[in-house]
């Protein structure tokens, strides 16, 4: 899914960020970067990727690999090298040309010279600018009284036209991460230092990567270039994907980040092997690694995140010994060695977790008290569940626990928040359905050949019979879209918030080890589409997205992030519908339930603040660039500082929830990895509990749902014909 694009950011945030920011790795005697090259288990995973990708037994819009094809690849490579285009001139992509119609042939025969030729003058250029940028430090440009800005959008912008062009856009780059610090209260040296630091380190950032990430981001410009959802996973990255969707792994249980050259523990997690030994803290940094009680201790300073990772994880039951030194202590403190049995660690953080909301009474209606599920992605542990493992993963399974609880409590109401939930596993969305409808098709798949498949709810019962609201926003995608759309089908419950993302494909996971004639070699996996899906109406949610019954603003238009704003997505469709029960119709409810919601708003301080927010940060956003002028830039921060502390008193004379970062302006002008490493994570931590006045907003509209249908019979008849009801939403 297309990421949001961070605002402001620098050149160089863009250089980190780029999907393709890569170096070649350095000898580590003399520092010389050495080429890359494609190797023989590259050359072999070509040909496998080619052949699924132009089969339509696999693919469900095969495409040939012929030089129209090339041609896309070419420039979806040249935006993974270069997508802010800070480092080639027009210069460079001329001579490039020639390459634009060789790419499927390289692909075809595994010779990939014209990608790797690009990616080595890419990591050329990006020393060159990165030399210019630190030379810059030590020019007399840091005078920020004129009308000179930043135009930090490059995306539909010429490539420059030489060398002069692009010195000239980094001076501007230069400037502006100056001015951020200037204003955050650095002084000059104290500016340079830290400045001078950055640079260095994105040449060593990106000089850790080798050869293999820019063989997959090469291949993912041919993925890409099928369809936005299809990718190539190294060995590595298949790993991380598998664990991600499992929400586990066997390891210490520690969240590490890289500091400098250190890789330092950012969160413990609970109930770990690293918790349960109380020997951890927040900003301790490993230094060394041996493994089980003998093996050799090794130097892991300098190293690439990803390696250090790969040796501290393990299958549980082994050890690890680790020599760490303490947050407080200097790096050159004899460490502490530390010894730890690796075990499978549960990711609770990003589960399915509950709440729960208590919604005034009003008038002669009494108080409610709304249940609320926030589910972050549909997990599941595939292989657990393959191996009927009793405790495996799943956010169905999860749902359902926390589902019983509120029964338990005779809670009023369920809120489901999918809002960012980019999707997950098919299965989990059908079953996840399943908890609130009795039975019933929930979602129809069409495959490449045109066979349209149902997969529904087969158990009797339900999970939840009561009044259910489901919040969504245009970071809700795919399963989260098959789920939401269901229950607007069936009218079983209300949908609240923002259209959504409209992500209406189903990808599986191929792995290319599974060939007999690839036994012992490991050449990772690919995500590959394999079919359309519907919803049981017969809509397809592709493109369009899940229209929620009550809107709120919209944050991110659908031109800037979504479905749609791929230039080679499937259009939208309807197949035919497919029988399934319509518990309700909410069509003479939804205007009442609007009417009340706008009343309310317009008094709800929280959410008109964030109507405000939206709005500045649109009309932001649309301006693609940053003055440069220091006396704007200190009155834009000072007006937005006053804001913040107005608020601030406002909810308190109010008696409304306080913002825990109220005190912090989230813009020291640092990056991440030269912050406090713990701070940052406690600052996440604290986000995690600031008001949220569109949950609340959408507790209270199925609130509203509630008093309504229980005061007004006739409209219940209307909304809820009981002969359908798979529960009770009334009294």
């Amino acid at each position: 899914m297309k990421a949001f694009r961070a605002l402001p950011v620098t050149l160089i945030a863009l250089a980190l960020t780029t999907p393709l920011a890569l170096l070649a790795r350095a000898d580590s005697d003399s520092g010389v970067a050495i080429p890359a090259v494609p190797t023989a288990a590259q050359a072999t995973t070509s040909k496998l990727v080619y052949g699924l990708l132009s089969d339509s037994r696999y693919a469900y819009r095969p495409r040939a690999l012929d030089d129209a094809l090339s041609a896309d690849i070419f420039k979806r490579y040249l935006e993974a090298l270069d997508g802010g285009k800070v480092f080639f001139t027009a210069q460079d992509i001329a001579g490039f040309a020639p390459y634009k119609t060789k790419l499927d042939d390289a692909i075809k025969s595994g010779q990939m010279d014209p990608a790797y030729a690009m990616f080595n003058l890419y990591r050329q250029r990006v020393n060159e600018r990165v030399a210019q940028a630190r030379g810059l430090l030590k020019q007399d440009i840091f005078d920020f009284s004129g009308t000179d800005r930043w135009d930090y959008d490059r995306e539909d912008a010429p490539w420059a036209a030489n060398t002069a062009e692009l010195d000239t856009l980094w001076k501007q780059s230069v400037r502006n991460d100056w001015l951020r610090l200037k204003i955050a209260g650095k002084k000059p040296e104290e500016i340079r230092k830290t400045l001078d630091k950055r640079y260095a380190n994105l040449a060593t950032s990106l000089g850790e990567l080798d050869a293999q990430d820019a063989f997959q981001s090469f291949l993912n410009a041919y993925t890409g270039s099928i369809d936005p959802h299809t990718d190539y996973f190294d060995p590595r990255s298949a790993e991380r994907f598998n664990q991600s969707m499992s929400l586990s792994l066997e390891g210490i249980g520690a969240v590490l980040q890289k500091q400098d050259d250190v890789v330092v523990i950012r969160e413990i997690v609970p109930g770990g092997p690293a918790a349960l030994s109380n020997k951890f803290k927040p900003g301790d940094r490993v230094v060394a690694v041996g493994q089980g009680n003998s093996g050799l201790m090794e130097d892991v300073i300098g190293w690439r995140i990803d390696d250090v990772v790969e040796k501290i994880k393990g299958a549980k039951g082994t050890k690890v010994r680790l020599d760490v030194v303490p947050a407080e202590a200097v790096l050159d403190s004899k460490p502490n060695r530390i010894v730890l049995t690796r075990a499978k660690i549960r990711l609770e953080e990003q589960a399915a977790k509950a709440e729960t909301i208590t919604i005034p009474a009003s008038g002669d209606a009494p108080a409610k008290r709304i249940g609320v599920i926030k589910l972050p992605a549909f997990y599941q542990d595939f292989e657990g569940r393959r191996s009927n493992s009793a405790d495996y993963a799943s956010a169905t399974r999860d749902v359902s626990r926390l589902l019983q609880t509120f029964r338990a409590q005779k809670i009023d109401g369920v809120v489901l928040d999918l809002r960012n939930n980019g999707g997950g596993s098919l299965d989990e969305a059908v079953e996840l359905t399943g908890l609130f409808i009795d039975q019933g098709p929930v979602v129809q798949v069409r495959e490449s050949g045109g066979r349209v498949s149902v997969s529904g709810d087969r158990t009797a019962g339900v999970s939840w019979d009561g009044p259910l609201a489901v919040l969504i926003n245009r970071g809700s995608a795919s399963a989260s879209e098959i789920f939401a759309g269901a229950i607007q089908d069936y009218g079983r419950g209300l949908v609240i918030g923002e259209t959504t993302f409209g992500k209406g494909t189903v990808q599986n996971l191929v792995d290319l080890d599974r060939w007999p004639a690839n036994e012992g070699q490991q050449f990772g996996q690919v995500k590959l589409t394999i079919a359309q899906f519907f919803l049981p109406g017969g809509s397809s949610t592709q493109n369009k997205g899940v229209v929620p019954d009550i809107r709120f603003p919209v944050t991110v238009d659908a031109s800037e992030f979504g479905e749609s704003t791929y230039d080679n997505a499937l259009p939208w469709t309807r197949i035919a519908a497919v029988q399934h029960t319509r518990y309700g119709d909410f069509t003479t409810l939804l205007p009442k339930l609007d009417a009340l919601h706008d009343v309310r708003v317009a008094k709800d301080k929280e959410f008109q603040w964030w109507s405000q927010d939206v709005s500045e940060f649109r009309a932001e956003q649309a301006k693609k660039y940053l003055s440069l002028n220091e006396t704007e830039r200190r009155a834009e921060r000072d007006r937005q500082d006053a804001k913040r502390k107005q608020r601030q008193v406002e909810r308190k004379a109010l008696g409304l929830d306080l913002d825990p970062l109220a005190d912090d302006s989230g813009d020291d002008g640092l990056q991440a990895g030269e912050r406090n490493v713990a701070l940052d994570a406690a600052r996440e931590k604290a986000a995690e509990k600031r008001p949220d006045p569109l949950l609340r907003e959408s507790a209270a509209i199925l609130a509203d749902a509630v008093r309504l249908l229980n005061g007004d019979r006739q409209l219940s008849a209307q909304v809820l014909p009981e002969s359908r009801v798979p529960g009770h939403w009334t009294d």
